[in-house]
């Protein structure tokens, strides 16, 4: 683990008090003992994961995932103080545990009887989506391992895939996605969502700037009613991050098996973020953005927008005209077009990658980029 010692920088510092030690939340939920060993083996590969990748951030990234993490496992409000000490005291204790676990393998998932692999969702769901809970384990950026467990809110089979979303989530780690898909299962974590606006919440508070984001949350009354505008700005977004796990099924389908493994072999590597990218943008045309564009609420757009990020905003810049032409005078037509235009270029771009991962696996990373940057989309 490579940050082995912890200097809180004075921006993180601001409004930090001292106040006595909190309880973390508790293990399970009352009368459900049955998923405690389950949720055990979860927290534990949760702790291997990121003893393995807690270095792969940059130390500021890395000091804000772990005082949100922090602040999730110590069941603290979004707008309350941190305690300084209390938070510096776990920052030392979570990283000499994860320095004791640099060699270890990952924990079965003990469920009615049997252990199971944790990378076998389908399996290990099959017995917890009965009981009301969900689990979902993959590979995230940088092929970091992730894992989850928590309380199953609702569940959906449609058009030919699963839906799960979470609601109080139980176990993860440092990093939690709001959504993944895996084999045809779209996994959606309501409370990791509900997280990430709070934290684009305050990233924005930081400066303030006049972008998409400072519109979306324009709809929410953060200033009066912070936990209500969570809520419901949470609700909002959900619909959004579902149409995107439904592209990215719709992707798989397309792009077949061989992209995971082009991901596995480009791996912590500018070709890996701009291949991702690609793929995104691709999930986009064929779900997200059709669905957004024909919605009259206008809020879900810009909160998209608001989400976009930098290497995508790069590889699409004809996407950011377009939404800054309807935001200034509300025609969508232009954002309709390209929408449809960008499916063919992003599909025939993605299927080109692989070509190039298949014609050289062994040195295919600078092609890949190389590949993208020629094929910027202005639309």
């Amino acid at each position: 683990m490579a940050h082995a010692s912890i200097e809180i920088p004075a921006k993180l510092r601001e409004n930090i008090v001292t106040t006595g030690m909190r309880t973390t939340r508790c293990p399970a939920p009352a009368g459900n003992p049955a998923i405690i060993p389950a949720l055990d083996a979860v927290r534990s590969n949760c702790h291997i994961s990121d003893a393995r990748h807690a270095g792969d951030y940059t130390l500021c990234v890395y000091l804000l995932k772990m005082r949100e993490y922090f602040r999730w496992e110590q069941d603290i409000p979004y707008n309350a103080p941190l305690a300084h000490d209390e938070l510096t005291d776990w920052l030392t204790r979570r990283e000499a545990l994860w320095d004791s676990l640099d060699d270890c393998a990952f924990e079965n998932i003990p469920v009615n009887g049997n252990f199971r692999d944790p990378f076998d969702d389908a399996a290990i769901n099959a017995d917890l989506n009965r009981i009301g809970y969900v689990y979902s384990s993959g590979y995230g950026r940088n092929l970091k391992p992730v894992f989850f467990l928590g309380e199953l809110d609702r569940q959906e089979q449609q058009d030919g895939y699963t839906l799960l979303v979470s609601g109080r989530e139980l176990a993860r780690d440092l990093a939690a996605p709001p959504a993944m898909s895996r084999n045809r299962t779209i996994f959606v974590r309501r409370e990791s969502l509900r997280r990430m606006i709070w934290e684009k919440v305050e990233e924005w508070r930081w400066n303030r700037p006049d972008n998409a984001m400072k519109v979306a949350l324009g709809f929410y009354d953060f200033e009066h009613a912070i936990e209500q505008s969570l809520d419901d700005m949470t609700d909002m977004a959900l619909e959004g991050v579902i149409l995107h796990e439904i592209g990215e099924v719709r992707a798989g389908d397309l792009l077949g098996a061989a992209w995971q493994d082009m991901l596995a072999t480009i791996g912590h590597s500018k070709a890996e973020i701009m291949a991702r990218a690609v793929r995104d943008h691709l999930a986009d045309a064929l779900s997200t953005l059709p669905c957004l564009l024909a919605d009259p609420q206008p809020a879900p757009l810009h909160f998209y927008m608001a989400n976009v990020s930098n290497m995508r905003k790069e590889l699409f810049p004809g996407l950011v005209a377009a939404y800054q032409a309807w935001s200034d005078n509300g025609d969508s037509s232009r954002l309709e077009r390209l929408a449809g235009r960008s499916l063919p270029h992003w599909q025939t771009l993605a299927t080109d990658l692989l070509e190039i991962f298949e014609t050289n696996k062994a040195d295919c990373r600078q092609a890949i980029v190389s590949c993208i940057e020629s094929r910027v989309f202005n639309g």
